[in-house]
């Protein structure tokens, strides 16, 4: 109590007591996305590890078991480790600043959620050190090979999912809870950020699809420790049970990690371009409809397990039908930019690289979801690339984007904008040499997830290779700026982008430790 009572009169406490005890949702997003960019530098290690051995034909560094590993692990730890923890910072720091909230509505369980989280991924990275090794079963831990020939080790991996997932339903209580009951006067649903709005609803999202994913590893759970058949054939149960069970949180679960990007973007590009966001109330309109519809399209990840027609038309149809209000967002994003006066600054240069690469992203995703075109994509190097572009220049270039944008904000100083700009080259030139002629190498039947491979890949991987050492150097000129800027630079005023608009650039740079401790002037409320 008196840790926490003290905040509220004298600032925070001092060393490492203020991160433990606090209750700041300043210091909890900041704990959230230095968390996240920790986990984004392993989880890429990894992939170091991926493209190392495929840089040749022929097994190079590490054993095919391990290698399995290195993919799962690799998955698992970006996934639940580096992209949703960061779009959770991003939330914290900036919803309650957004919508005049003095905090988050939970703060006590807000730090609980983040303080459980280094606990699931040091359990789940504990797992590479034990005699059995790490989950070598993909991050889609598919039965049978997660349950019956699993590794001891998947104990500690279902009970770091468990933890992972209490996290996010606590996390996504607090958002829903804060935007619907904290907003100041005059900040109506409609006026809100579309940052905001993208944030409840993949909340919303969070608390339908988390119990399922519970619910699943408890199945596994049950079936290797306690005599139960849920998923094992021999006994009665059907290993495509666990296909459906996973994907139904599975599909949900990648929109949730791009929902939030969405609202990014949608923050970032009126600001350079000087213009309204065109097109406000069917973006929010739009990113309602991708919620629902990310519920009825799980099983287009199975068109290959032999399901009737009838279903696989259905999973078709309604995958195509979520291009239509993702295809909204993309022209909005354009008629945004259209005839305004356009800067490009650091977040303005990934929020366009990724309007352009994300609908790359989501026109292989069409590819993908053609029924008798997808047997041939199933599987293979076709399904990373399409996976990797909408993830890599999809979701963590819109967090970089966000850190560009908000660092000013946040440390009241500005960045190494010449820094920044070589750091979005890189990332830009290296992240597409790295996944797109993964493209062509689908195409051609190479199948992803294996270690070796023959001799006509070889040249397509190596390119592929050397963009991955690129594209993974190149992160650390991220840490560099921002390190520099927490440290010093061009102090930032408070409106920091002269078209930026919204309550968070109405107050200083640093943001106060406290804001909004009375409500803002609803005359600062612009509709959007």
């Amino acid at each position: 109590m008196s840790a926490a009572h003290d905040d509220h009169h004298h600032g925070p406490a001092k060393g490492f007591t203020r991160w433990l005890y606090t209750t700041n949702h300043k210091d909890i997003g900041s704990m959230y996305l230095w968390f996240s960019f920790a986990m984004f530098l392993l989880g890429g290690t990894f992939a170091m590890v991926i493209r190392a051995e495929l840089f040749q034909p022929g097994l190079q560094l590490v054993d095919p078991n391990f290698f399995n590993q290195m993919t799962t692990m690799h998955g698992l730890i970006m996934v639940f480790g580096a992209v949703m923890p960061a779009f959770v910072g991003l939330a914290n720091w900036m919803i309650p600043m957004m919508i005049g909230a003095p905090d988050m509505a939970l703060p006590r369980m807000n730090n609980w959620s983040f303080w459980i989280l280094p606990f699931a991924f040091a359990m789940l990275s504990a797992t590479l050190f034990m005699e059995a090794g790490a989950p070598n079963f993909g991050w889609t831990f598919y039965a049978p090979l997660s349950t019956t020939y699993a590794p001891e080790t998947v104990t500690f991996f279902i009970f770091a999912v468990h933890i992972m997932g209490a996290s996010s339903i606590m996390g996504s209580i607090n958002i829903i809870a804060t935007i619907l009951n904290m907003r100041a006067p005059g900040m109506t649903l409609m006026k809100m950020p579309l940052f905001v709005w993208t944030w409840l609803i993949t909340a919303y999202l969070l608390i339908a699809v988390m119990p399922v994913l519970a619910g699943v590893v408890t199945m596994m759970l049950f079936d290797i420790h306690f005599g139960t058949s849920f998923f094992n054939a021999a006994g009665g149960g059907d290993p495509v049970l666990f296909q459906h069970v996973f994907w139904f949180f599975g599909h949900p679960e990648v929109y949730i990690m791009i929902l939030p990007a969405f609202g990014i973007v949608s923050a970032i590009i009126p600001t350079f371009a000087r213009k309204r966001l065109f097109g406000y109330d069917s973006m929010v309109y739009a990113t309602a409809s991708i919620a629902f519809l990310s519920f009825i399209v799980w099983a287009h990840h199975m068109f290959t397990v032999g399901m009737p027609i009838a279903g696989e038309l259905f999973f078709m149809y309604a995958t195509m039908l979520i291009a239509v209000p993702t295809g909204v967002k993309v022209f909005n994003w354009v008629a945004t930019m259209f005839r305004g006066s356009m800067t490009f600054e650091t977040p303005m240069l990934f929020a366009i690289a990724f309007v352009v690469l994300f609908t790359m992203g989501g026109f292989t995703g069409l590819m993908l979801a053609i029924t008798p075109a997808d047997f041939q994509y199933h599987d293979t190097y076709f399904v990373v690339a399409h996976f990797h572009y909408v993830l890599v220049p999809g979701a963590v270039f819109s967090i970089m984007a966000a850190t560009y944008y908000w660092l000013p904000k946040w440390t009241g100083h500005m960045y190494d904008e010449t820094l920044g700009k070589l750091h979005f080259w890189l990332s830009f030139i290296g992240v597409n040499i790295l996944f797109f002629p993964q493209h062509f190498l689908g195409l051609a039947g190479m199948p992803r997830r294996i270690p070796d491979y023959a001799l006509q890949f070889a040249d397509f991987n190596w390119i592929s290779s050397i963009g991955g050492f690129l594209f993974g150097a190149s992160q650390l000129i991220l840490l560099v700026v921002v390190i520099k800027c927490v440290k010093g630079g061009k102090k930032a005023t408070a409106q920091v982008w002269e078209g930026a608009q919204g309550l968070e650039w109405t107050v200083d740079s640093p943001a106060p430790y406290h804001t909004f401790a009375t409500p803002p002037d609803p005359k600062l409320i612009h509709a959007q």
